[in-house]
């Protein structure tokens, strides 16, 4: 499985911790925890949740 460029990462003050992303995700990746949102070493940054987040609190970091 060949690993996405960068980073999932989350806006705090966006996200409403829905869960949309945690459905989504194909590698079991995202977790939430009591208002937090866990992005797991094994995300392949595959950027579905990113495309699927309702409040845009999701976004790649490159860096």
């Amino acid at each position: 499985m060949e690993k996405g460029k960068g980073m999932i990462r989350y806006i705090r003050k966006k996200c409403d911790f829905c869960g949309t992303c945690v459905a989504v995700c194909p590698h079991d990746a995202i977790e939430l925890a009591e208002n937090d949102l866990l992005i797991l070493e094994r995300c392949t940054v595959c950027k579905k949740c990113v495309y699927v987040c309702p409040l845009q609190a999701l976004e790649v970091d490159d860096e």
